[in-house]
Formats: C-alpha cells, sequence, structure tokens
C-alpha cells in the first residue's frame, strides 16, 4: 500500500474489471453499500475526449456513519460520498481513494476524528481485499 498525503493507493494484480469486481464484493462484505460507478473512459468518450486509461470511480458509503458525521455538520456533504478509484497507469491496477482523516480534517470539527479514523480504516480494508486474490469477509 502506498500512502500520499491525502491519497491512499493500492496495487492490484488484476486487471481493471478483476479489481473492479472484486472492489464489488469487498464493499458488501464490510457492511457498505456502492451508489455509483462512473466509467471515467466511456463518459469522456461520449464527449469526444479519448482516455488512454481505464478508470471507474465507485461512490461508496456507510449510511450509520454518513449521517453520524452530516448530525455534526451538514457541509461535510459536499465531500459524500466516498470515492474509490479503480484505474490503469503504467500497466498496472491501482485502487485509490481519498482519506477521510484528511477530508474532514478540513472542517475543523475534532469531533469527526474518531468516524473518520474508523473510515479511512474500513476504505483501506476494503481495497486491500479487492486488491488480493482471494475476497475475506470482514
Amino acid at each position: 500500500m502506498k500512502d500520499e498525503t491525502m491519497l491512499t493507493t493500492v496495487a492490484a494484480g488484476k486487471t481493471v474489471g478483476e479489481a473492479a469486481a472484486a472492489l464489488q464484493a469487498a464493499v458488501t462484505a464490510n457492511h457498505f453499500g456502492v451508489l455509483q460507478v462512473h466509467d471515467l473512459r466511456q463518459t469522456l468518450a461520449k464527449k469526444g475526449v479519448e482516455l488512454a486509461h481505464e478508470c471507474l470511480v465507485f461512490e461508496v458509503c456507510q449510511p450509520q456513519q454518513a449521517k453520524e458525521v452530516l448530525d455534526q455538520n451538514m457541509g461535510v456533504s459536499a465531500a459524500l460520498p466516498c470515492r474509490i478509484s479503480v484505474y490503469e497507469e503504467g500497466g498496472r491496477t491501482i485502487l485509490a481513494a481519498l482519506k477521510p482523516t484528511a477530508l474532514l480534517a478540513m472542517f475543523h470539527k475534532p469531533l469527526l476524528e474518531g468516524v473518520a479514523r474508523e473510515m479511512e480504516d474500513r476504505i483501506v480494508r476494503i481495497m486491500e481485499e479487492a486488491a488480493s486474490v482471494g475476497i475475506k469477509g470482514p
């Protein structure tokens, strides 16, 4: 796992399609839901723009934790739902997500730190499960 300041990435030894299917299963196994999947290459192609790399963006949510955050600050809705990208770069498949701890820290609400850490840990676990050969339960 690679850990940037705002971004967490995990390399997957799978195709984008295989990693996307594994991500769908890992999201469900960890009691999250997939709200939407955006195929950025397809969307850009419809606008006449060619993207060389596959890129799928999953919008994921854990409803109870989302409510907990929104009860503290409705402005956080601008940062929801959480997103996990699955893309090809340099011949490798990568899963990436912005860190909830970094995003929620921008709102200066110390009460959100615990839920942000829990969300981040769960998202990293989901990404690692999707990247691994087999899917494990929570």
